[in-house]
């Protein structure tokens, strides 16, 4: 089955309170938990945005430089995300319709690119299973 990303920028959270917040956060775990429950869940998390490390590891000049801070300048930044497993669009499409709905923000969805399963080896990294 494809694997979907369903995302947001942080921007896109605009400003509430505190108590706007708490209110979301059983909102958001009620749709994760559905969405295991569901058998379709991969992943699921926010992003650290001010105390958390943010760095750049670059190797296109054939050696490895770490920066410190994003790659580009930019005021847009990835917030959180979920990944799920579902049989098609449609259903990525319900799954991210209801994070919107509890978080309160928009959210974007992406198809991951089909990955070939190697025989004899896990899709996901390149350990022998």
């Amino acid at each position: 089955m494809p694997e979907y990303l369903i995302y947001f920028n942080q921007q896109w959270v605009g400003d509430h309170t505190e108590e706007w917040f708490r209110g979301r956060g059983p909102l958001a775990r009620a749709v994760v938990d559905e969405i295991k429950a569901a058998g379709a869940f991969v992943f699921a998390g926010g992003l650290e945005e001010e105390d958390g490390p943010v760095f750049s590891a670059d190797a296109t000049s054939g050696a490895i430089i770490f920066t410190d801070g994003p790659y580009v300048e930019t005021k847009e930044f990835l917030g959180g995300l979920t990944i799920v497993n579902v049989p098609d669009e449609t259903t990525a499409r319900m799954w991210a319709g209801k994070i919107a709905e509890a978080c309160g923000w928009p959210q974007e969805v992406r198809r991951f690119k089909p990955q070939r399963i190697l025989q004899g080896r896990d899709r996901h990294s390149s350990t022998e299973v």
